[in-house]
């Protein structure tokens, strides 16, 4: 359900980003208080009509028990992207914004450990909100931060990172690394791919005492250090991840995967009320459902976001990709309605569980 917020602050933090506050008002706090790492869905209309979906990452701590709700999410410019352009280029304080509900898996409430992320440019927005939440809340807690920018006028959170340094000499440890720019202390410019991880991170901390891993950010940064950590043998219970962008290959026409049923029938409950729906010939289970039902909830598409996560009650689908959902959760039946594919001819899907 989407509500509309009012923009408190629209803040510059490089050329190609910005910080946008938002607003809760009071009958809305309780739905507003999110899980460090959490999203949040923005929706808006284009001058052609077209509604357009995005989803932010919260930047801001998580409000702690008594405490009013702070809303401020990190907005990167996308080339082409219609709702970064309008964030960067048209948004300003006073204005409306919908936005659903604070969503998303990729979270850490603070308890007492050691965590640590490895993130890439815009990927340091969840986790500014994990840490900083963490730090303040749990005493027995640290945390390391690796990321990686192209220069440091690039670099999103400068301040704020300064500050949890700062802060917490002694719980907070802090390594950057860029990628197009000499530093004069600290690591030597580069990428930070697998094998530069694979002798970075036990340099850095005692990587079999780490409670869990939390990588943001592009694909390939990602990816490269999901399997760093693999040879390193942490246990992928550890590791959790989310990324935000990956190409989605539009341009390119699906083909039906071998055994994909081309005339299939899907029901679907959503706010407590069935539908069914005959899914036609190579669309996805979500584009069947929002046929019927408009207030389907998705964001992003491409297998990214997890907001069109449903609960697979009957039937079998395959998914064509899926990086927004944890092992544990596809192994307890969930699928990204987005991404899923009838393979008989009855499927049923609940979005409410």
């Amino acid at each position: 359900m989407f509500h509309p917020l009012r923009v408190t602050e629209v803040e510059r933090l490089t050329d190609d980003s910005v910080a946008v506050t938002l607003a809760v008002p009071p009958e809305l706090r309780e739905a507003f208080r999110h899980t460090p790492g959490q999203h949040l869905t923005m929706r808006r209309t284009s001058a052609a009509g077209e509604e357009i979906r995005r989803t932010y990452s919260i930047c801001s701590p998580a409000a702690g028990p008594g405490e009013d709700p702070v809303l401020r999410v990190g907005i990167r410019l996308v080339e082409g992207g219609e709702f970064s352009t309008y964030a960067l280029k048209e948004l300003s304080a006073g204005d409306t914004v919908e936005v659903m509900e604070p969503m998303g898996r990729f979270v850490l409430p603070p308890r007492p450990g050691h965590f640590a992320a490895v993130v890439g440019g815009s990927g340091i927005t969840p986790v500014l909100s994990i840490a900083s939440s963490l730090l303040a809340r749990e005493p027995k807690a640290r945390f390391c931060l690796i990321r990686s920018d192209r220069t440091a006028a690039s670099t999103m959170f400068l301040d704020e990172v300064a500050d949890l340094k700062d802060r917490y000499p002694d719980r907070f440890q802090l390594v950057t690394v860029l990628s197009r720019e000499e530093q004069q202390t600290g690591l030597p410019s580069g990428r930070l791919d697998e094998e530069r991880l694979t002798g970075l991170l036990p340099a850095l901390l005692a990587v079999d005492d780490v409670d869990g891993w939390f990588l943001c950010g592009p694909f390939g940064l990602v990816q490269g250090a999901e399997r760093a950590l693999r040879g390193l043998g942490v246990p992928k219970s550890r590791v959790h991840q989310e990324i935000f962008h990956v190409d989605d290959g539009s341009a390119t026409a699906r083909r039906p995967a071998p055994g994909e049923v081309a005339a299939a029938t899907l029901t679907a409950t959503l706010d407590g009320r069935s539908g069914s729906w005959p899914v036609q010939d190579g669309e996805s289970l979500l584009e069947t459902v929002l046929r019927g039902r408009s207030d389907a909830p998705y964001a992003c598409k491409g297998g990214v976001c997890g907001t069109c996560r449903a609960f697979l009650v009957s039937g079998e689908v395959r998914m064509d990709r899926n990086y927004a959902l944890e092992t544990e959760e596809t192994d307890a039946g969930y699928v990204l309605a987005c991404q899923s594919h009838a393979m008989t001819p009855e499927v049923e899907l609940d979005f409410d569980r």
